[in-house]
C-alpha cells in the first residue's frame, strides 16, 4: 500500500496551552470493538470509535469478511456481524496500511477459519516483524507464506477446526496475546495464554463483555488466560473511551510550556494503559484526575494538567508494559526537566513503525538535547526548564508518535522545528494540529 506524498510542517513556538479539548477514541479499544462486534450475531452500535487510518483498515478488512459496517449521520458506528466461524473469503489482499495491531489481531482471528488472506502494509508496518504471531498460530494449524524475515506481504492459509494450545508469551506483547485468544474464539475446546508480565487487558474486558466464556487466574507462572472456544458472541453498546496514548502528548505539552492550563477530556485510565501519567507524576508534573468514572467496563476521568517544574528520574522498569507507545513523549518531557532521566527496559520500542530508540535520539539530538542510546531505551539529559534550541528538519520514519512527540517539543523551542513528513499523524490521532491550534488561541 503505498504511502502518501510527504507532507512537511513546520511548528513555532507560540505561548501557553489554554482550554479544553477531548481527544480520539483509544485505537486499541476501537480495534477490538470492530473486531468483535463483526463476529456477535445482531447489530452493534459503537461511539466515540477513533476514525483514523488505522481503525479504517480494520473496518474495511472486516466488510471484505462480510461483516455490515456502515457510520450512521449521528457519528454512531453500527455493525451486523457474521457470528464466531462466519467470516468470509476476503476477494482481494487485507490493506493494513500503517496498522501493527489491525495486521496481528487479524491474523488471530482468520487462523481458526477455514478461509485464505493476503496482507499488505505501507513500508513501515512491511519492516515490522510478524514472526510472534505466525509461531503460535502456526502451532494452531493455521499456514504462512511470508516475506524473508516473517514480514509483510505474508499469505496465510487458516484452518476450522484449529487446535487448542497453552501458550506463554515470550515476549510481554498485548498483540501477540490478543492474536492467541481471537483464535481461540472459534478453536474447540480451551485455548490458553500464560503472560509472564501483564500487558493492557483490553481483550479480556472486551471478550468477557461480549459473552465469550473467559477466566484469569494467577500462576507461579504469571497470569492464565483462558478461553473456551465455538463462542456465541452477542451485539453490544460500546462508547469507546479517550485515548491514553494520544492524551500523552497534550499532557506533555501543557507540562512543559509555561503558563500552561488544560483539560483533557474523558481519558481512558486503564491500569495496563496508564503507565506514562504515573512516570510524569514522578517526575513532578501536576496532573489532576477530575470526575473519575468507568465508561463501558473501562475506568475514565478528565486531566487537568499545568506547567510544571520536573525533574529527572529513572523510570522503573515495570512501568515499560503499561506506556511501552509513549516513551517517545516521555524522552521529550525529560528533555525539559532538570537532570538526566534514563528510560529502559523497552526493548520493543526498536520494531515500532520505527526504531523508536534511534528515531528520538536522533530528533532531540538534532533540535540540541544531549541524549545516550541503549539498546533497551535512552538518557536524556534535560535543559531545566529552558527552551530547546530547535531549528532543526526532524525526519518522521512514517511513524505518527515520532512526529507528535517533536511537534510537542517544538512548541517550547528558540527555533521553529520541521518535520519531513506530517501525514502519518492521521494514522491515530487526525485533528492532532487542529486541537494543538486550539489550545494555543
Amino acid at each position: 500500500m503505498p504511502h502518501p506524498l510527504p507532507s512537511p510542517r513546520e511548528i513555532t513556538a507560540s505561548g501557553p496551552l489554554k482550554g479544553r479539548v477531548t481527544v480520539p477514541g483509544d485505537k486499541s479499544i476501537s480495534h477490538r470493538s470492530l473486531m468483535l462486534s463483526a463476529l456477535a450475531v445482531g447489530e452493534s452500535r459503537i461511539s466515540w470509535l477513533l476514525e483514523g487510518e488505522d481503525v479504517l483498515a480494520t473496518a474495511a478488512a472486516m466488510r471484505s469478511m462480510g461483516a455490515d459496517i456502515e457510520r450512521g449521520a449521528d457519528g454512531v458506528w453500527r455493525v451486523h456481524g457474521v457470528g464466531v466461524g462466519g467470516l468470509l473469503q476476503p476477494q482481494a489482499a487485507l490493506e493494513m496500511g500503517n496498522s501493527g495491531t489491525s495486521t496481528r489481531l487479524l491474523m488471530g482471528l482468520i487462523a481458526s477459519h477455514g478461509i485464505t488472506a493476503t496482507f499488505t502494509g505501507d513500508a513501515s508496518l512491511s519492516k515490522r516483524p510478524m514472526g510472534r504471531v505466525i509461531e503460535p498460530l502456526s502451532k494452531m494449524g493455521a499456514e504462512f507464506t511470508a516475506s524473508p524475515g516473517g514480514r509483510l506481504p505474508l499469505m496465510l492459509r487458516g484452518i476450522n477446526p484449529a487446535v487448542p494450545i497453552a501458550y506463554t508469551l515470550p515476549v510481554a506483547s498485548a498483540q501477540v496475546k490478543s492474536a492467541v485468544l481471537l483464535a481461540g474464539l472459534n478453536t474447540p475446546g480451551i485455548t490458553r495464554v500464560i503472560e509472564p508480565v501483564a500487558t493492557r487487558d483490553h481483550s479480556e474486558r472486551m471478550l468477557r463483555g461480549f459473552g465469550a466464556e473467559l477466566t484469569v487466574e494467577e500462576s507461579p507462572a504469571g497470569k492464565i488466560i483462558s478461553i473456551r472456544g465455538e463462542a456465541e458472541l452477542k451485539p453490544q453498546e460500546i462508547v469507546v473511551p479517550g485515548d491514553p496514548s494520544s492524551a500523552a502528548f497534550l499532557v506533555v505539552a501543557a507540562t512543559i510550556v509555561p503558563g500552561s492550563d488544560i483539560v483533557v477530556e474523558n481519558v481512558g485510565l486503564n491500569p495496563t494503559r496508564a503507565g506514562i501519567f504515573t512516570a510524569l507524576r514522578l517526575m513532578g508534573a501536576s496532573i489532576e484526575e477530575v470526575n473519575p468514572r468507568e465508561v463501558g467496563g473501562e475506568p475514565v476521568a478528565d486531566l487537568r494538567v499545568r506547567h510544571a517544574s520536573l525533574t529527572a528520574i529513572e523510570v522503573p522498569g515495570e512501568l515499560a508494559p503499561s506506556m511501552i507507545d509513549e516513551y517517545p513523549a516521555l524522552f521529550v518531557a525529560a528533555a525539559f526537566a532538570h537532570g538526566r532521566t534514563v528510560a529502559r527496559g523497552a526493548h520493543e520500542l526498536r520494531v515500532k513503525e520505527s526504531d523508536r530508540i534511534a528515531a528520538m535520539a536522533a530528533a532531540l539530538g538534532a533540535c540540541g538535547v544531549e541524549t545516550e542510546e541503549f539498546e533497551d531505551g535512552l538518557a536524556v539529559l534535560g535543559r531545566g526548564g529552558d527552551p530547546i534550541a530547535g531549528g532543526a528538519t526532524i525526519a518522521t520514519h512514517l511513524d505518527h508518535r515520532v512526529a507528535m512527540s517533536l511537534a510537542v517539543a517544538a512548541l517550547n523551542a528558540k527555533a521553529p522545528v520541521t518535520l519531513d513528513d506530517a501525514s502519518p499523524v492521521a494514522t491515530s490521532y487526525p485533528a492532532f494540529f487542529d486541537q494543538l491550534a486550539q489550545l494555543q488561541a
